[in-house]
């Protein structure tokens, strides 16, 4: 494995389940710096800023730049700036991570109040986050009923968690579908979009960079159809009876980020 020189990490299920750090964390970051690999976390996870996750790691004793933190929200935020002008009126269901990466390229977001009061969004966006309640669920139903672009975050039907696979943002885009009828948009893993911003941050090429995740039909999936090298670490979403009754296969597997480190560079 000492071809590759970047890696694309994912976080929920690989770094750490919801806010228990995962064994050797710490212990990872130094060995990815001393072998002199660059890395990107890339998540699926649109309710957190980077900054936040900046903080996050910086609790488990990891210093990381916000450039190198990535989210379905950024990608999502991007998507939106090229097909819309600034200042179009867009509905959030989302945490703090989506609704900071729609609003700070001057989208307009409308509350659910400005909803049921008659203004129409042109796009809804939806990302998971524990907040999420039925108000928020209803105006943007109400949005798509009237013409709105239904977009999402990401597929992720579930999330790990110290308590288990909880539901996801694509778990909301699911319900959404169902009470409109409209099919989402759908912006992070596995479509290309957060792969190819992640090498441009890295300044990576297929031939050199990694994909690390938990997850076969987003992160193993998704960095197969970019072309690059599949990690499957086996510390999160899927199980080695999964991983045998799948048809997606990574090129790697490993137990946790700790075997994973021992190997790289050999």
């Amino acid at each position: 494995m000492n071809y590759l020189q970047n890696l694309i990490l994912d976080m929920d299920g690989v770094l750490w389940h919801g806010d228990t750090p995962m064994p050797g964390l710490a212990e990872f970051f130094a060995g990815l710096r001393q072998l002199n690999i660059n890395f990107v976390l890339a998540t699926n996870n649109a309710s957190k800023t980077p900054g936040q996750y900046v903080a996050k790691l910086a609790r488990f004793g990891v210093d990381v730049p916000e450039s190198a933190i990535l989210t379905s929200a950024e990608a999502t935020a991007e998507f939106l700036c090229g097909e819309y002008e600034t200042d179009t009126a867009v509905f959030v269901i989302g945490g703090a991570g989506l609704r900071e990466a729609v609003e700070k390229r001057g989208f307009r977001r409308l509350s659910v109040e400005d909803v049921m009061a008659g203004e129409t969004a042109v796009v809804v966006t939806v990302g998971f986050y524990r907040e999420a309640c039925f108000p928020e669920f209803a105006a943007g139903a109400v949005c798509i009923h009237k013409g709105a672009h239904f977009v999402g975050t990401n597929p992720d039907p579930t999330f790990p968690s110290e308590y288990g696979p909880l539901p996801g943002a694509g778990s909301f885009l699911a319900l959404i579908e169902t009470a409109t009828g409209v099919a989402p948009t759908v912006i992070g893993k596995p479509g290309p979009l957060l792969f190819q911003d992640a090498m441009r941050r890295l300044g990576g090429t297929p031939q050199n960079t990694a994909m690390v995740g938990d997850r076969l039909s987003t992160d193993i999936a998704g960095g197969k159809a970019a072309g690059i090298a599949t990690i499957l670490v086996l510390s999160g979403i899927t199980s080695r009876a999964d991983l045998a009754g799948s048809d997606i296969q990574p090129d790697y597997v490993f137990a946790d980020i700790t075997e994973l480190v021992k190997r790289l560079g050999n």
